[in-house]
């Protein structure tokens, strides 16, 4: 009889807590509503914004607005949405949860809870989704089994109810025994065996009656794969996974995911991706790891390592060629110095210009360097050397002789006479030469140096020396010479050559100076003064001061006294010789 009482009250208790009124979620107020909702299973348990409110059918005063409802239940696919309460009126809602799971096979364990029946009870987790029941589910394991069936493992307990957590700890279980949580005694823990779990089959995801319910919490699993885990920089791959039975997943790097599906990736380095899943039933973790290759590959060469260069002057006689060809792989930047190219691949065709510019032997490597780098941080460099040979030679020698003049001449009238055949022959050949060492100089310019002998004063041999660098000038011009390029220097009587210069000069000459030459010196040494010196620029190079000894029309240019302008007219025909030329009328 006394075991008879005891079922009855037992019944009674649990019955009465069945339909005991629901709470209510706020203070009443005049801008409250009430959510009337309806749920299948009727052990389902209803989420408010997250938190806990009780298990069943039931009515809650809500605050007008929207919140966001759940509907709970181990075993079945949760449904959470957001309804609207509006100020003193009542919302209908009906919600019917789908089962869902396989069965999970033991052995297990048997946690118990005593107090505090309609409390939500979540493992490992403190949001709806750890919820696997509440404690009247799992508060009686005698006649009628009300069991939460765990692996055997530590599991994270958390018991609560419209926000307020009842008891929160840490449950060691064995496989084979009972822990029980006294909710109503500050939660503390008792453990006894319990045999049945050792041998128990595989258990359905909630199976409820009466009196009883068994609720075997599924242990997570978890699958992750890599399509290809060798990559090289800039290359993708997919991430597979597959989890079960988890209300949090993530994997490193991506973040949160789904349950399944797959992601690709391109890392820039060796990367292991590790999926976690975590759920009621514990935590699974996988990894899986992607090696990157962040060497670039580079290639360069020269189609001609070696070539031949030479340069006369200004002037390049002889410049080789070669072809610059290169490829890179697995590189996002590329620099070919010296030739400041950013192509991946390439050619390019160069004229071997050394970077010697001073007269001599070329003997030089020029070297192109191609660096490769890519977004992996991997840098490669590769170079190609070319071997330039040759020389630089100056510019070819010009021989440039001083331009004499008769006493007196050019004349202000007659300024386009004074020019003798000799001299006008030496200046023809300076002008083609001239022309033809520009090519090999092309700064070259010609300075007119301009002289007159001592007689005279200085404005009048000032003026003199004027038209006789002009009257060169004109003929060179003449002759092809740009105007451009020659500049002209009175120098009227100054810079006189001294006598014993003038012997020297007559010495050198390779013609045998004249015996009237010889015997009067003094003719001679004015004779010498009256000229225009050529001079070579920018070399500065003068011109020799020889006298024309020897030429038809040297002693029309020697004579002291002014000769006539008809003798230097007929002096400045080329056909004119020694014989037809007058005698100069002074005899000297």
């Amino acid at each position: 009889m006394r075991m008879r009482l005891v079922l009855v009250v037992a019944m009674f208790s649990s019955a009465a807590l069945l339909f005991q009124a629901a709470p209510v979620f706020a203070q009443s107020s005049t801008s409250n509503g009430k959510l009337h909702i309806h749920v299948s299973p009727k052990q389902a348990y209803v989420f408010v914004d997250g938190k806990a409110i009780r298990d069943g059918s039931q009515t809650i005063e809500l605050p007008a607005g929207s919140h966001k409802i759940g509907v709970y239940n181990y075993g079945y696919t949760e449904k959470v949405q957001d309804v609207q309460i509006e100020s003193g009126k009542k919302t209908n809602l009906d919600v019917a949860l789908q089962a869902s799971g396989d069965k999970v096979s033991g052995p297990f364990a048997d946690i118990e809870f005593k107090g505090d029946p309609r409390a939500a009870v979540l493992l490992n987790g403190t949001t709806p989704d750890y919820f696997v029941g509440h404690v009247d589910e799992f508060d009686w394991n005698w006649i009628w089994h009300q069991r939460l069936l765990v692996k055997p493992g530590t599991y994270q307990v958390t018991v609560t109810r419209e926000g307020n957590t009842i008891w929160s700890g840490q449950v060691t279980t064995k496989a084979g025994q009972q822990v029980t949580v006294h909710l109503d005694r500050n939660g503390a823990i008792t453990t006894k065996d319990w045999k049945e779990g050792l041998n128990m089959g595989p258990q359905p995801r909630f199976h409820a009656g009466v009196a009883s319910a068994t609720v075997p919490i599924s242990p997570v699993s978890a699958q992750l794969s890599a399509q290809n885990a060798s990559l090289s920089c800039g290359q993708s791959t997919n991430l597979n996974w597959k989890t079960a039975d988890a209300a949090s997943i993530s994997i490193t790097n991506l973040g949160d995911v789904p349950a399944q599906g797959d992601r690709s990736v391109s890392p820039t380095k060796n990367t292991t991706y590790e999926l976690t899943a975590m759920g009621p039933g514990g935590k699974a973790t996988q990894d899986v790891t992607v090696n990157v290759n962040t060497q670039p590959t580079a290639t360069i060469s020269l189609s001609n390592p070696e070539v031949h260069y030479h340069q006369v002057g200004d002037k390049v006689e002889e410049d080789g060629s070669t072809t610059v060809t290169w490829s890179t792989s697995g590189a996002n930047s590329v620099v070919v110095d010296p030739i400041n190219s950013h192509a991946m691949t390439g050619s390019e065709t160069i004229e071997a210009k050394p970077k010697q510019t001073s007269v001599g032997p070329v003997n030089e490597n020029i070297t192109y360097t191609l660096t490769a780098s890519n977004a992996c941080g991997g840098t490669t460099t590769q170079t190609a050397s070319l071997h330039v040979t040759g020389s630089i030679d100056p510019p070819p020698p010009i021989t440039i002789a001083s331009v004499f003049y008769p006493t007196n001449y050019p004349r202000p009238k007659h300024a386009k006479v004074g020019l003798v055949s000799s001299e006008e022959r030496m200046l023809a050949n300076l002008a083609t030469n001239f022309q033809n060492y520009t090519q090999y100089e092309k700064k070259a310019k010609l300075t007119l140096v301009a002289h007159a002998d001592v007689r005279g004063s200085k404005k009048y041999n000032k003026a003199l020396t004027e038209r006789r660098a002009e009257a060169v000038k004109n003929y060179l011009v003449s002759h092809g010479l740009s105007p451009d390029i020659i500049a002209t220097q009175p120098m009227g009587k100054e810079q006189q050559l001294d006598m014993k210069k003038v012997e020297m000069l007559q010495a050198k000459n390779p013609h045998k100076p004249e015996k009237w030459m010889k015997r009067d010196k003094k003719t001679t040494w004015l004779a010498y003064n009256r000229r225009v010196d050529i001079v070579l620029e920018p070399q500065g190079q003068q011109s020799a001061e020889i006298y024309p000894d020897g030429a038809p029309d040297a002693r029309v240019l020697w004579t002291r006294k002014e000769p006539s302008l008809k003798r230097v007219e007929m002096a400045s025909k080329a056909s004119v010789s020694v014989a037809q030329v007058p005698a100069d009328p002074a005899g000297k």
